[in-house]
């Protein structure tokens, strides 16, 4: 199968391995997923859940999932250009764009998008549970909430000097 497009450069971030095991006539079955976010550091992220009976299928799979579900984010200056809380179920990620030298203040998954995407500077909170899963998609809920501020001024008949100053 091949492409005609070019493969864009992705960091890989392995965010959540875990070895399942399933009991059967004989003993215990193992097996594993992979939770994984890819990323361009340049806008483009998504994320990735693979299932397989050896760990390095179950990333590959996750990998291959993660590459077909990337988004793009506006970013401004290396921060996220406006507050938003995402949600899913009961995770909630309270994220805020942070000055410039903040660095990333986030944990576990959150960070791994926040690295993945380019974002250099940010505030994170996560609120509620704490399923890695869910917080992934709570992240991604409140990426995709984000609005560009071109299309906000365009909206309002203004330019983007009138808007910001």
């Amino acid at each position: 199968m091949e492409d005609n497009r070019i493969e864009k450069e992705y960091i890989e971030k392995l965010v959540r391995l875990n070895r399942v095991a399933k009991v059967v006539k004989g003993g215990r079955r193992f097996s594993f997923s992979a939770l994984v976010v890819v990323g361009d550091q340049k806008g483009n992220v998504g994320f990735g859940f693979g299932k397989a009976n050896d760990v390095s299928e179950a990333i590959k799979k996750s990998l291959e999932k993660a590459k077909k579900n990337t988004i793009h984010i506006n970013l401004q200056k290396h921060t996220i250009p406006h507050v938003v809380v995402g949600k899913y179920k009961s995770a909630k990620v309270f994220l805020k764009p942070a000055a410039a030298g903040t660095g990333v203040i986030a944990g576990g998954p959150v960070r791994a998008v926040m690295d993945a995407l380019g974002v250099k500077d940010i505030l994170s909170k996560s609120l509620g549970s704490k399923n890695t899963m869910n917080i992934l998609k709570a992240v991604f809920n409140g990426l995709e909430k984000l609005m560009d501020a071109k299309v906000i001024a365009q909206n309002r008949n203004k330019t983007l000097q009138e808007m910001w100053g």
